[in-house]
């Protein structure tokens, strides 16, 4: 069977590495930015704050990868990269936003693992107030990541 996109399939496995990789190098760099909306800012050591941040970027990564997979798989995106790019993306995008929802509530008012400061803003979801700047985060740092992977891909194939 020949391929519509010569090479196609050499294409995943670099877009994918590069949609992980900014999605890592992004996400620790919103950690490390929001932070200060957390308790832990005001009542943590040096070490449970590097350990937070570390910690965080390295499920923040796997939530990508995860999505991505999520998106990929509902899609019977087969040939993607070369096809229907955007579409896995907002699903991924959107899965992300879904599970942030559900982690926050989770993290934050059942099983207490943090706590956000009062100067982190907050939005209604269902009634429970969600930190805003991770909601933010799911939006922003994905959109990145996927433009950077998109590029990479780009260029890889002499598009």
């Amino acid at each position: 069977m020949t391929s519509r996109f010569p090479g196609a399939a050499r294409t995943l496995v670099p877009t994918v590495a590069w949609y992980l990789g900014a999605s890592g190098v992004t996400n620790l760099l919103w950690e490390t930015a929001q932070l200060p909306f957390y308790s832990i800012w005001r009542t943590g050591s040096a070490g449970a704050k590097a350990f937070a941040l570390l910690h965080c970027t390295a499920g923040d990564v796997m939530i990508a990868g995860a999505t991505l997979l999520v998106a990929v798989l509902l899609l019977g995106a087969r040939m993607w990269p070369r096809e229907r790019y955007l579409p896995v993306a907002a699903v991924a995008i959107a899965a992300g936003l879904l599970y942030t929802v559900f982690s926050e509530w989770l993290n934050v008012y059942v099983r207490r693992s943090w706590a956000y400061d009062a100067a982190m803003p907050t939005l209604l979801v269902g009634g429970i107030p969600i930190g805003l700047a991770p909601l933010a985060q799911w939006l922003v740092v994905p959109v990145i990541a996927f433009a950077i992977a998109w590029r990479a891909t780009l260029r890889n194939t002499g598009r």
